[in-house]
């Protein structure tokens, strides 16, 4: 009969070293998530190019939804997501409400991976 050898478990951490303490905490995950699931829909995409092209960096909520060919419900929801994962900024004047990029949105997402 043909028995396998017991293995015995290693000590020697040459091989495979403890992770380091750099690793992402749960609540960052969970905020990096959140932008990459903004990122993640061709409409909130779409809605981003809109309001960066802005020539006066900032964009009616009234002015959104003829590009996107969506309703006002749809595109205000996808506005909410944006503005929660930190992309964009809402400023109320008057009934309307303008949109712009948060300062270093897009260069902090672009960083995400990156420092992983």
């Amino acid at each position: 009969m043909n028995l396998l050898p017991v293995l015995e478990p290693t000590t020697d951490t040459t091989c495979c070293p403890p992770a380091e303490d750099t690793a992402l905490g749960v609540k960052e995950a969970k905020q990096q998530a959140l932008v990459f699931k903004a990122l993640a829909d061709p409409n909130r995409l779409r809605l981003l190019s809109i309001i960066k092209a802005s020539p006066s960096g900032s964009t009616c909520v009234c002015d959104l939804t003829e590009p996107l060919d969506l309703g006002q419900p749809t595109v205000s929801h996808h506005l909410k997501v944006l503005v929660e994962a930190g992309l964009l900024q809402r400023e109320k004047r008057g009934t309307w409400a303008y949109f712009s990029l948060a300062p270093g949105a897009l260069d902090r997402a672009a960083n995400l991976l990156a420092n992983l």
